[in-house]
């Protein structure tokens, strides 16, 4: 019997499906209806039924440039695995709507899986922006403390030309004759 914050579905699984498009945080319909264990075709006809409930910032569908990309970066296998229709991108919102067109009890569970994924995804991006902020802010310190540093070494090498140019000083204090 599985536990009830046991998700069917690992998160990391979830999460390496999530992709960057149109600056946006999205996962295509392949990887959905494989997740909700659906035909991709089965997924895409729900959606065109309920189109409504799918305005632009919930759902796109991939350009020619963009499925080329996918494909260069093994996203997707091929154009032609795709069965000559563009993929549709879902975003997290979109996602969500996507259990009230799937009905299934395991659409709901799969679901909630995926929401945490998102919120997970986000918080490291967020954690990743808070260190990348924080190395920066030492990055600057130190950057001064460089000019700092070259400044010393700068009044040092001064110091040494002002040796090696300067006249040969002379002796000051007793001679010893030598032989006593």
């Amino acid at each position: 019997m599985k536990k009830e914050n046991t998700p069917i579905i690992p998160s990391e699984t979830i999460i390496n499906k999530i992709f960057i498009l149109r600056d946006e945080k999205v996962m295509l319909d392949v990887h959905l209806a494989q997740i909700y264990g659906v035909e991709t075709r089965v997924l895409k006809q729900a959606v065109r039924r309920n189109m409504d409930l799918f305005p632009n910032d919930f759902m796109f569908i991939l350009n020619d440039t963009e499925v080329d990309i996918l494909v260069s970066h093994f996203v997707i296998p091929s154009k032609q695995s795709l069965g000559g229709s563009m993929p549709f991108a879902f975003t997290e919102t979109g996602v969500a709507m996507l259990s009230s067109v799937l009905k299934s009890k395991r659409a709901r569970e799969i679901n909630i899986t995926i929401m945490r994924a998102f919120v997970s995804l986000r918080k490291t991006l967020l954690n990743h922006t808070e260190l990348r902020l924080e190395i920066e802010e030492i990055k600057k310190k130190l950057k001064n403390q460089d000019k700092n540093i070259e400044l010393v070494f700068n009044y040092f090498d001064e110091l040494m030309d002002k040796q090696e140019n300067s006249k040969p000083r002379k002796l000051i204090g007793f001679k010893r004759k030598s032989g006593n």
